[in-house]
């Protein structure tokens, strides 16, 4: 595999080409605000880009043992399936229930014991992967792994001892809402949707 810097160089470049790398004033699903805002829906648009992050991600996870593959919804969709398709293992996704919080729904089920691998497009504050953690957890899975695209969040590390892997890793600062730089007060903000 090549090496970490490189492979962040080309997933930010390719990121960029397809329009999925903004810049500007956005606020984000937490509330806080950003200077950029990864939109991988666009990626998403060209599925020979997610075929390839998704093998690059396979091979960064190395020898992951999972038996399902469980997407949190709507970001980690398009990558989660493709992930599963070419590890060959079950696919689910988390997605929205009573009042907005992530549900395992559709009649998806998990077995005691299943071994499960988190995929979620990018985190900034790793709220929704802590959702899918007690989510597993509470159904007695066992998540073995979190893969994500893009990790920005301020402090890197492992969400409850599960190991986490990314193609990217940059730290972009958010800002709560009554404490925004004056440069970035002087731009429209924008919700793009997560």
């Amino acid at each position: 595999m090549p090496n970490s810097a490189a492979t962040q160089n080309n997933v930010l470049e390719a990121f960029r080409e397809c329009g999925a790398l903004l810049e500007g004033h956005f606020i984000l699903r937490s509330g806080h605000h950003s200077r950029q805002f990864f939109q991988c829906a666009r990626v998403g648009e060209q599925p020979d880009r997610v075929s390839h992050l998704a093998t690059l991600l396979l091979q960064k996870l190395g020898a992951v043992d999972c038996d399902t593959v469980v997407a949190i919804a709507m970001g980690g969709l398009v990558i989660g399936q493709e992930i599963a398709r070419q590890a060959r293992k079950r696919y689910v996704f988390l997605e929205k229930g009573e009042g907005g919080k992530l549900a395992l729904r559709r009649h998806f089920t998990l077995t005691p014991g299943e071994k499960v691998l988190i995929v979620e497009d990018v985190i900034t504050r790793g709220g929704r992967v802590k959702e899918a953690i007690d989510i597993i957890t509470h159904r007695k899975g066992r998540p073995v792994g979190i893969s994500v695209l893009v990790d920005r969040r301020e402090t890197p590390g492992n969400f409850s001892g599960t190991p986490l892997c990314s193609l990217v890793r940059l730290h972009i600062p958010t800002y709560p809402p009554d404490d925004l730089p004056d440069t970035l007060k002087r731009l429209p903000a924008v919700k793009p949707g997560s």
